[in-house]
């Protein structure tokens, strides 16, 4: 599973001109789930999105998770993440997940979010317009296959 993640200051989401959510200060995060991927990845990048402490102390430091600032999460699933681009210039989408099976396991990771702060979404498998404000810049990915980095 991979997570593009970026602090942000606001952010909304709409589809078919239509605003589907908003956030205030907290996370957009862009989530790609591989057809290899296991119901663990789930709670490793679940965990990972909560305690990634990016957010600054009073020292200007990151030092602070969402869950301590009492942000707000703006899930939006994003199969794009998983591209492949080593041969040619069109991006192959072979290894993402099949939508039947990955819209289950965007559930779990909106259902294990929500335990700890306040998750909204996108509109899974719809074509979506994401305005954000970074706040930082600040943008992190997560993957839960190289957990190395």
């Amino acid at each position: 599973m991979i997570a593009l993640v970026q602090k942000v200051s606001n952010a909304s989401v709409a589809s078919r001109s239509k605003k589907v959510a908003q956030i205030k200060k907290g996370l957009v995060v862009f989530l790609g789930i591989f057809d290899d991927d296991i119901e663990d990845d789930i709670f490793k990048v679940s965990k990972k999105i909560l305690n990634l402490r990016v957010f600054n102390n009073s020292e200007e430091n990151g030092q602070y998770s969402v869950q301590k600032i009492e942000g707000e999460i703006l899930l939006v699933s994003q199969f794009t993440l998983c591209a492949q681009t080593k041969k040619g210039n069109r991006p192959s989408f072979k290894k993402a997940m099949n939508s039947k099976k990955a819209l289950k396991y965007f559930n779990l990771v909106v259902e294990e979010l929500s335990k700890k702060v306040i998750t909204k979404t996108g509109m899974f498998g719809e074509k979506m317009e994401v305005s954000l404000v970074n706040n930082g810049p600040m943008t992190i990915i997560l993957n839960t296959k190289n957990e190395k980095h």
